[in-house]
C-alpha cells in the first residue's frame, strides 16, 4: 500500500514539474513579441525605402562626342567641385583654336592700320610729290607766261604759245592730284572703315570663343564636391552626346549627408508632415536604427521605386516619393534597400 502511494506522488510531483517547464518555455516565447509589438507601436508609417546621397546620383556624361583620352579617378574618390576627372581626345579642338587666334591677331593688326592710317614715311613721300608737282606747275606757268608776251611780240608762232600753254594745264593738273593723294593719305579713318574693320575683329574673337569653348568640352569636370559611386567606361571608348541614350561617363553624389527616399502608401499620405522623426533598419545591420527626419514630401503619386523581392508584394500600389534626411555619422552604402519607419509626432 505504501509502495502505491510513493508511486501516485511521484508521478504527481513529475507532472508538475513537466507542467512548470512547458509553461516557462511558453512564456518566454511569448517576450520577443510583446516587445516587437512594443516596437511598431512607436512608428505611424512604414515603408520602403533607397539610400541615396544627399545631392542625389548625379550622372556625367560628355557634351561632345569623343574617344576618352585619360581618366583620372576611380571609384571611390573624394572629387572637388571643377576638378578635372577625364579628359576626351582634343587634338582638332585645340587646331581650331591655334586657327581662330590667328585670325584674331590679324583682325586687330587690319583695325589698327585703319586707325592708324598710312605711315610716317607714307605721309612725307605724298607732301614730297605734292611739292615737286608744285614746282613743276610753277615752273610751267612761268614759261606760258613768257611765251605769251613774245607772241605778242610777233616773236613766236600761235603754235608755240598753246604748247606752253598745254604744258601748264597738265602741270597743274598733276599738282592737284598729288594734293589730293597726300589728303587721302594724311586724312584721319572714316567712321566706316573703322566699322567694318571693328565688326570683323569681333567676328573672329567670336569665332575664337567658340573654339575655346569646344576644347573646354573635351574636360569632364566634377560640378560639386561629392564622391565617385560609378566609373562606366575605360580609356581608349567612345562616348556620345546623345539625349535620347544617355551615355554617362561615371556616376557621383555628395555622401556626406545621406538620405532615404522611402516609398509611402497611399493610404498613409495624410499622416505625414515636414520635420517628422524616422528612422531607418536593415537587414544587413540588424537591430541597429539609423535616426531621421522628413525633409521633403512629393507632390504626385506614382508607382512603386523599391521592390523587396517578396512573391506577394504588390507592384501595382500607388506611393508617394518621400525623403528622409538621415542624422550626420550615417554610413551606408549608396543604393541600400531599407526599411523606414515614420515616427509618431507626439507634440
Amino acid at each position: 500500500m505504501k509502495k502505491k502511494v510513493l508511486l501516485i506522488t511521484a508521478m504527481v510531483a513529475l507532472t508538475a514539474a513537466t507542467a512548470t517547464v512547458i509553461w516557462g518555455r511558453t512564456t518566454a516565447g511569448r517576450k520577443p513579441r510583446t516587445v516587437q509589438a512594443a516596437a511598431h507601436d512607436e512608428y505611424l508609417i512604414a515603408g520602403a525605402g533607397r539610400v541615396e546621397p544627399s545631392s542625389e546620383n548625379i550622372k556625367l556624361g560628355s557634351e561632345i562626342n569623343g574617344k576618352l583620352k585619360r581618366i583620372y579617378v576611380e571609384e571611390g574618390a573624394v572629387v572637388r567641385r571643377g576638378q578635372i576627372l577625364a579628359e576626351l581626345e582634343d587634338s582638332d579642338y585645340r587646331a581650331q583654336v591655334a586657327s581662330a587666334e590667328a585670325e584674331v591677331m590679324q583682325k586687330q593688326a587690319e583695325l589698327r592700320k585703319v586707325i592708324n592710317g598710312a605711315r610716317q614715311q607714307e605721309r612725307r613721300e605724298a607732301l614730297s610729290s605734292v611739292a615737286e608737282a608744285e614746282a613743276v606747275m610753277n615752273n610751267a606757268k612761268a614759261d606760258m607766261q613768257r611765251r605769251r608776251g613774245l607772241f605778242a611780240a610777233g616773236v613766236i608762232s600761235r603754235e608755240e604759245q598753246d604748247r606752253y600753254e598745254k604744258e601748264y594745264e597738265v602741270a597743274k593738273a598733276r599738282y592737284e592730284e598729288m594734293s589730293q593723294h597726300h589728303a587721302l593719305v594724311d586724312a584721319a579713318a572714316r567712321e566706316e572703315d573703322r566699322a567694318v574693320a571693328q565688326a570683323n575683329l569681333k567676328l573672329a574673337e567670336a569665332k575664337l570663343d567658340n573654339a575655346r569653348a569646344l576644347l573646354e568640352k573635351t574636360f569632364i569636370r566634377s560640378p560639386l564636391d561629392a564622391t565617385v559611386l560609378r566609373r562606366n567606361h575605360r580609356e581608349g571608348e567612345s562616348v556620345s552626346n546623345s539625349t535620347s541614350v544617355p551615355d554617362p561617363i561615371f556616376t557621383i553624389g555628395d555622401t556626406r549627408d545621406l538620405r532615404v527616399r522611402v516609398d509611402v502608401d497611399e493610404a498613409d499620405v495624410s499622416k505625414l508632415s515636414l520635420g517628422q522623426r524616422a528612422y531607418v533598419t536593415a537587414d544587413a545591420f540588424g537591430d541597429r536604427r539609423f535616426p531621421g527626419h522628413v525633409v521633403r514630401i512629393g507632390e504626385e503619386l506614382g508607382r512603386k521605386n523599391v521592390r523587396t523581392d517578396e512573391p506577394t508584394e504588390r507592384v501595382d500600389m500607388k506611393i508617394l516619393e518621400t525623403l528622409v534626411q538621415l542624422d550626420g555619422g550615417a554610413d551606408l552604402p549608396i543604393g541600400l534597400r531599407v526599411n523606414a519607419y515614420i515616427v509618431r509626432d507626439n507634440k
